[in-house]
């Protein structure tokens, strides 16, 4: 034993008794430390499996709705297409009806106006008419010396000829519209 004494590789009793004293404690880890450990690791795992999932989702419903949103676009901008191609027509269309009510309008004005000056024309010629035998009997008594009108032969040749000249002034001039 002397031997075994002095050897520090040879068991002796408090070897025995340190293993005892290790398993005692690894029991107690073992039951007490190692279960609530491995609960709270098993929950870490499986919340990470779920984010895991929950990311595969949430990224397949983010490309679902992308896509949507391009569909949606597409289908937008066509309708916006459509919408100004209708808007363009319609002004196009409210354009021309007011040029032909504004040029109806003019011609209204302009045919108006023809009347109006034909009018103005025709009173003055009857007016100067009107003037001509009186003018060139007050004329042909100024050039003579004495009054024509007192003369009835003289005074009807002045009204016939103030009466041709009306009858000429009346022909067509050819330029109407």
């Amino acid at each position: 034993m002397a031997l075994a004494a002095g050897n520090f590789l040879i068991p002796n009793g408090t070897f025995f008794v340190v293993l005892v004293i290790f398993g005692i404690v690894l029991l107690v880890i073992g039951k007490f430390v190692v279960p609530p450990i491995k609960k709270v690791l098993d929950e870490r795992d499986e919340q990470v499996a779920r984010t895991g999932h929950d990311n595969r989702t949430a990224t397949e419903e983010f490309e679902a709705a992308e896509r949507e949103y391009r569909e949606a676009m597409k289908s937008a901008r066509g309708e916006a297409t459509g919408i100004r191609d209708e808007a363009r027509a319609k002004g196009r269309e409210t354009l021309d009806q007011m040029r032909q009510r504004a040029t109806a309008e003019a011609d209204g004005a302009v045919a108006e106006a023809t009347d109006k000056l034909r009018g103005d024309g025709e009173k003055a010629a009857a007016a100067a008419r009107e003037d001509v035998g009186r003018l060139s009997a007050d004329l042909a008594s100024r050039v003579l010396g004495f009054d024509v009108t007192s003369d009835s032969r003289l005074a009807d040749k002045f009204t016939s000829a103030s009466t041709s000249a009306s009858s000429e002034t009346r022909q067509p001039s050819g330029t109407g519209s």
